[in-house]
């Protein structure tokens, strides 16, 4: 058997403070976070190792501009379907998990049903994508919004 998850683990200050240092910088090493929170090493990879086995910390990546590599379009796809059995939406995802310029996938509520976040080389970039996305699937209704100008990106959860 796995290990259990509790559905909200315990979050102290000193935790928080981890958090916030690893949401800011993921490069720091080990010894910057714990001397950033006052902890002794050995205390910060209890810390970590606990966070981490509750799920709250989920690895680290780098950011990557993707304008600095030519993909200057990002658009949010907005989709209705006539389709909701659990066996459908799992298609669908397993469908936009294919497709790499997908950033993000939302299943939402209200008056749409999914919302996509795409990033991508320009509007061919787009059409190739919205074809890929559409092949196999009977949507109601498939809506793009295309984003002029990102003004805030990847900013730190407020864990505060």
């Amino acid at each position: 058997m796995g290990q259990t998850i509790e559905k909200h683990p315990k979050v102290d200050h000193i935790d928080r403070k981890i958090l916030d240092c690893l949401q800011r910088d993921a490069n720091l090493s080990q010894r910057d976070v714990a001397e950033r929170v006052g902890l002794s090493q050995n205390a910060c990879w209890r810390r970590l190792k606990r966070l981490t086995d509750a799920g709250i910390l989920k690895g680290s990546r780098a950011c990557v501009d993707g304008r600095a590599l030519g993909l200057d379009l990002t658009v949010f796809v907005m989709i209705k379907t006539r389709h909701h059995s659990m066996e459908w939406s799992e298609r669908f995802r397993k469908h936009v998990e294919t497709i790499p310029a997908v950033a993000e996938l939302h299943r939402i509520g209200g008056d749409w049903d999914y919302m996509l976040k795409i990033v991508t080389r320009g509007m061919a970039g787009y059409d190739a994508v919205y074809r890929r996305l559409i092949t196999g699937f009977e949507l109601e209704t498939i809506t793009g919004f295309f984003s002029m100008e990102t003004i805030l990106d990847d900013r730190p959860l407020d864990i505060g």
